[in-house]
């Protein structure tokens, strides 16, 4: 049976069934819109993939290098005095090596601050056997090697963190080589003990800090 109404309801279906129909549209767009999965290829750059070059220097969250490890400081800003790593013969002997290659033409072979490179008119470096240097903890010459001290650069972006503090306690080999006590040596055999003792008394005085 048609009511008078009859145009009103047809009307009123004909937007509900039109709302849905731009409803359902929407949403399929929605699904089915124009974008790249992750890692994805892509015709829109010449290199044919969605994924783009990161810019250098980016630094992902969450491996933002800092701490102690990397900085050579606690969180009060002062030198720690431990390595974030045990100190084995190996870790000596890659120290020793590095020291060699960037260290040496500066502070030469046992710290004294007297390279090769000085001896040619660069300003001469403090020596390592100083009081204040020897009672330094070991978180300031990584510090130093890391962020550079005076006329020295950074030697950061050459030598990696592992590297440094390999290099950091080295320099401690070299100060107590240069500054150990006979009393440390009552347990070696006494013929060793004698050369060492030789050895020292020809050695030249520890240098003094400039003022």
């Amino acid at each position: 049976m048609i009511t008078k109404n009859w145009p009103v309801r047809l009307g009123a279906a004909g937007l509900l069934l039109l709302a849905a129909g731009a409803a359902a549209g929407c949403r399929q767009n929605m699904h089915n819109q124009h974008k790249i999965n992750t890692l994805g290829p892509s015709t829109f750059f010449e290199d044919g993939q969605g994924a783009r070059p990161l810019p250098a220097h980016t630094v992902a969250r969450g491996d933002l290098r800092e701490g102690f490890a990397y900085t050579g400081l606690d969180a009060g800003g002062k030198p720690v005095t431990q390595m974030p790593f045990p100190v084995t013969r190996q870790v000596l002997l890659r120290g020793q090596e590095r020291y060699d290659v960037f260290c040496s033409p500066c502070h030469d072979r046992v710290g004294t601050g007297r390279g090769m490179i000085v001896r040619r008119g660069y300003k001469q470096p403090t020596s390592y056997h100083i009081e204040r240097l020897r009672n330094a903890p070991v978180g300031y010459f990584f510090n130093v090697m890391t962020e550079g001290y005076g006329v020295m650069p950074s030697y950061a972006p050459q030598v990696p963190v592992k590297d440094r503090w390999a290099i950091a306690a080295y320099i401690r080999v070299l100060q107590y080589s240069q500054n150990a006590r006979l009393a440390d040596l009552s347990g070696l055999p006494a013929d060793v003990r004698q050369k060492i003792e030789g050895d020292l008394r020809k050695a030249p005085s520890t240098p003094k800090e400039e003022p």
